[in-house]
């Protein structure tokens, strides 16, 4: 559907009561690796009990961490906040060497939910930098997920966002460099830096696309192809979550007007006048269980009927740690985040 032709639909409806068509992006939400870390808090506190200490949000949405708050986790933002010797968790944005020894030094008792796919970047570069190549991260300087690969990362590591910023890049060799990814960026994020970077740097070597984050890539993908049939985009999600935010981006380069909420409470609904067609997604962060509330508000300004578009069916699963892998899941656990659709 092109943008006129959203807009024409969206004149006809305008000013009428007519029933609102409600697409679901497939797949949205979770990923597998917010999922293991929301389950790693809950199964730490059914082995140890409250309090469990977690550094920084476990992940970036505000439902997940006051669900989890009022269920006896305490989120800090250093180490040196937590009691020595009491059972810490790692975010799943992974965190530096820095932090580790602190945790160390204060004897916690340290459970680590960084993402796998987050690791895999560490290892990447590390194991870059210990050949003597320049490492190059593709990524956003101030997110967490950045500052603790930063951390991870012995040598000279440069945090770059846009294909410009390579000009500028001042490396000891250019034929010994090397680039790593943030993993909330898609192939579609980092290929113009990608691209810049092997035009000045004809013998840089970096991952393969497919290492990159297969829920951001598949995420993506499904809002590009729902912007192409919609009058309007909600993506739920954290303000402070990057995935999220470039939803709600791609929405926009396509001319679909797109809002960002954290929950239903923000749905506006003049956003509506004149819809016919709404497009609704959610970040990797974001339990099923805000998307579902997002429809049933939506029930308030019209009738609606719901839709799930066709994609990727993702059935990622990240092993949890040793320590936890034998607790059984309590029983309000998990399933509280996913609800059957509207």
């Amino acid at each position: 559907m092109t943008q006129s032709t959203r807009q024409s639909g969206a004149t006809r409806q305008s000013g009428t009561t007519a029933p609102l068509r409600v697409i679901l992006a497939q797949p949205r939400g979770f990923c597998a690796g917010v999922e293991r870390a929301i389950d790693i808090v809950e199964r730490a506190l059914e082995k140890y009990g409250a309090p469990v200490y977690v550094r920084h949000e476990i992940v970036h949405n505000k439902r997940v961490v006051d669900t989890l708050r009022a269920r006896g986790a305490i989120f800090v933002e250093e180490v040196d906040e937590i009691p020595e010797g009491a059972v810490t968790i790692f975010s799943a944005h992974g965190v530096s060497k820095k932090v580790e020894d602190g945790a160390q030094l204060r004897t916690l008792d340290v459970i680590d939910a960084t993402c796998p796919l987050v690791t895999k970047v560490h290892k990447e570069g590390r194991r870059y930098a210990e050949k003597g190549y320049d490492v190059v991260l593709i990524g956003h300087l101030g997110h967490p997920e950045v500052e603790g690969t930063l951390g991870q990362i012995p040598g000279k590591v440069h945090v770059i966002s846009e294909p410009h910023e390579v000009e500028t890049l001042e490396v000891a060799d250019p034929e010994r460099v090397a680039f790593v990814t943030q993993t909330t960026l898609s192939v579609n994020d980092t290929k113009d830096v990608i691209a810049a970077l092997r035009k000045r740097f004809p013998k840089i070597i970096g991952p393969d696309t497919r290492d990159i984050c297969y829920a951001t890539q598949n995420r993506q993908t499904a809002v590009i192809e729902m912007a192409r049939q919609v009058d309007l985009l909600i993506v739920v999600g954290a303000n402070n979550s990057s995935n999220s935010n470039r939803l709600r981006e791609i929405g926009e380069n396509f001319g679909v007007p797109s809002y960002l909420i954290e929950d239903a409470t923000m749905l506006d609904p003049a956003w509506f006048e004149g819809v016919s067609v709404v497009g609704v997604t959610a970040g990797a962060s974001a339990p099923e269980t805000l998307v579902q509330e997002a429809i049933a508000r939506m029930r308030e300004f019209r009738a609606l009927t719901v839709e799930t578009l066709e994609g990727v069916e993702e059935n990622v699963h990240f092993k949890l740690p040793r320590e936890l892998a034998d607790v059984p899941r309590p029983k309000d656990a998990m399933d509280a985040w996913i609800v059957e659709t509207a």
